[in-house]
């Protein structure tokens, strides 16, 4: 049995768990999914995961309902019975015990939270091969606009030395991006960023992840991360074609290059790349993957 048919057999249990969080979830029915016995299935998810299967379930589910509880108005109740939860009290003793706070208190006023991103183990395998297979992009697809960013804050967990994503989740860890993710006064969705010189504090990373906030965002602020003040700017967004979610990494090397070769005077601006970090968004394959660089007016 070799490794690929070990990664689509917890892929499919992970596709099986992402389509009944709001169902009963079984052993039996994970192996079945997997196409081994319960035991060998449970080995081998917690072998490509890093969590058995019922670890995987419930903080899934428990982030999703941290969703829920942060943006409507239902009841603890109700979003716990959603979440197969046979109580009140055993969701607020699992939720307490995943984020550090009721769900009761976290629903009147939520703070950051370290939300549970699975990950498709596919997409780990793309990780770890890196980039292993050139992909080339046709730049007529590339669809490119410029954009007006106010004047915000910025909520930034710096490394120390990372110049890009892998050395950054090396040096961090890859557990910011759910906390970005949670942070209801966000402007627009997390990006990971490329940070000019005067952004950047002696001794701390080129390549941060973070989420543009409020300029007047007077939140919680989680310990290891830090408010910086990003001034008004414009930057000029650029969208890839769409791509096989696990050709992840070569959509972005191929729509990076596309972008160091573009000339930005052909839409009457040049580069300032001193005005704003350029930053990246989540690889999504449905969309492609979206970059941006901060650009002025040219003259």
């Amino acid at each position: 049995m070799d490794d690929r048919e070990h990664l689509e057999a917890v892929a499919r249990m992970q596709a099986h768990i992402e389509a009944n969080l709001f169902a009963p979830i079984t052993l039996k029915a994970l192996s079945r999914a997997a196409g081994y016995s319960p035991y060998h299935s449970a080995r081998l998810f917690r072998a490509l995961t890093g969590r058995t299967p019922f670890d995987y379930i419930r903080a899934a589910r428990l982030s999703r309902a941290a969703l829920r509880l942060r943006d409507g108005d239902e009841t603890v109740l109700t979003v716990a019975l959603d979440f197969v939860f046979d109580s009140h009290e055993g969701f607020t003793r699992a939720f307490s015990r995943q984020f550090g706070i009721t769900p009761q208190r976290y629903a009147k006023s939520p703070p950051p939270i370290p939300l549970f991103l699975p990950m498709p183990v596919t997409g780990r395998s793309a990780i770890e091969r890196r980039r292993s297979e050139p992909m080339e992009v046709n730049e007529q697809f590339i669809f490119t606009q410029v954009i007006e960013r106010p004047r915000r804050k910025l909520l930034i967990k710096r490394g120390k030395a990372a110049s890009d994503y892998f050395e950054y989740c090396e040096e961090v860890g890859c557990g910011v991006w759910g906390v970005l993710l949670s942070v209801k006064e966000a402007l627009y969705e997390p990006i990971g960023m490329w940070l000019p010189a005067r952004f950047r504090p002696e001794g701390t990373s080129e390549y941060a992840q973070g989420v543009e906030l409020p300029a007047d965002y007077a939140g919680a602020v989680p310990e290891g991360f830090e408010l910086i003040d990003l001034p008004p700017c414009r930057m000029m967004v650029f969208q890839g074609p769409p791509f096989d979610d696990e050709k992840f990494c070569e959509a972005i090397d191929a729509l990076e290059a596309a972008v160091e070769r573009f000339d930005p005077s052909l839409y009457g601006y040049r580069w300032a790349d001193e005005d704003a970090p350029r930053f990246q968004l989540e690889p999504e394959g449905c969309r492609g993957y979206i970059a941006a660089r901060p650009v002025r007016q040219a003259g």
